[in-house]
């Protein structure tokens, strides 16, 4: 069996765009009749529409380039050399990047869909098997930008969250998210030990809470943050400083019994495996659709689970990184919990959908990722 060509689709999203305002997704087609499917994560695609156009376009033709130059033609089971011949043999595309690698992510993630779908198995048997009948999920705190002006809604929030099935969720407490790395105020900080009073005033300890940050603070001003909340027992601490700097986040880890978590922003074996030997992060978020796809994606979660660490996957995309994700997770002995934010399209883009419940992702049965997606929701939903 051999790769033929490749077919993309841009999707518009629903509100309220959870994942992106865009999706885009690409088909592998094979000399067998055999179809896989990808996603490139599009992150970038919720600002002015022609510039998230002119970024898509772009993309789309990364994708070609690298499908055309180093897919077609080979045998989609040779996952390992397609993936090194995209990452090494254009000089300017070895360095991981959040750029090439989704693209790359988003390639390799099909090429398992055939893999699964020719041998009639999930891509999570080809890995090693199901080590997990039901994954722990968590999701972002609804209703958060109440928070900061009225704190008893999160405790609210928290008590439905419990009924729901939910045993753990998320919160950004300090705003604005960006740009750049800031000093957080004592009165910030204090406002956001009343959020955590009223969450643990409301449902105790039955609801664990990660704290969302994005990067957003400056080294002491993260430890100060640390020590303050430290009393509330936080599940993580997710990218108190940017990742770009490991010593620095090893710093912040140094100085706080919170477990730090990051990976979203960051790539291939190479970079996570920097993160651990410098012991800057114990709880690994990488991003199927972004790291270098399930091939690489299984690969840090071998390198985590050597630290002692675990993997709890990034899940703000499409449907199909998603799906991609939610294999890794079955398969891995050091999985704790997936991300799980979904939308309505989320819920309606597959023949068969994702299965959320009570709190626990069930991993699908069918061959390959698992899903195929419904052609006339799809074709509604096309960007022209």
């Amino acid at each position: 069996m051999k790769v033929t060509g490749l077919n993309t689709f841009v999707v518009e999203n629903e509100e309220p765009f959870i994942g992106g305002r865009y999706f885009l997704f690409l088909e592998l087609t094979t000399d067998e009749g055999i179809t896989g499917i990808g996603e490139r994560v599009v992150g970038s695609s919720y600002g002015d529409p022609d510039i998230a156009a002119k970024f898509i376009r772009g993309q789309i033709s990364l994708l070609e380039e690298l499908v055309n130059q180093y897919v077609v033609g080979e045998s989609p089971f040779n996952i390992e050399r397609i993936w090194d011949r995209m990452y090494a043999s254009r000089h300017d595309y070895r360095h991981p990047s959040l750029y090439a690698t989704p693209a790359m992510s988003a390639v390799d993630i099909a090429l398992w869909d055939i893999a699964g779908k020719a041998t009639g198995q999930p891509i999570y048997n080809l890995l090693g098997g199901k080590y997990h009948e039901k994954l722990r999920a968590y999701a972002y705190m609804p209703r958060m930008r109440e928070f900061n002006e009225n704190p008893e809604v999160a405790g609210e929030v928290a008590v439905q969250l419990v009924a729901e099935g939910n045993t753990a969720c998320k919160f950004d407490p300090f705003m604005p998210l960006y740009p750049i790395p800031r000093d957080i105020s004592l009165r910030e900080m204090e406002n956001a030990a009343k959020i955590f009073e009223q969450i643990r005033k409301s449902v105790g300890n039955d609801l664990e809470i990660g704290i969302g940050t994005h990067g957003q603070l400056t080294t002491y001003s993260a430890i100060r943050v640390a020590n303050f909340l430290e009393p509330f027992h936080p599940y993580w601490f997710e990218e108190p400083v940017p990742p770009e700097n490991y010593e620095e986040m090893a710093r912040v880890a140094a100085h706080t019994s919170i477990p730090i978590a990051t990976g979203e922003r960051l790539v291939t074996k190479y970079e996570f495996a920097q993160i651990l030997e410098k012991q800057a992060a114990q709880i690994i978020q990488l991003d199927v659709g972004q790291c270098g796809g399930i091939t690489e994606a299984k690969k840090i979660a071998a390198i985590a689970e050597a630290h002692y660490a675990v993997i709890a996957p990034h899940m703000y995309c499409g449907p199909v990184a998603a799906a991609a994700a939610i294999q890794i997770d079955t398969c891995s002995p050091n999985f704790s919990i997936q991300e799980a934010n979904q939308g309505p399209l989320h819920r309606s883009i597959f023949q068969e959908p994702l299965i959320f419940e009570n709190g626990y992702i069930i991993p699908p049965i069918g061959p390959g990722l698992g899903v195929e997606f419904d052609k006339a929701v799809l074709n509604k939903r096309l960007v022209q």
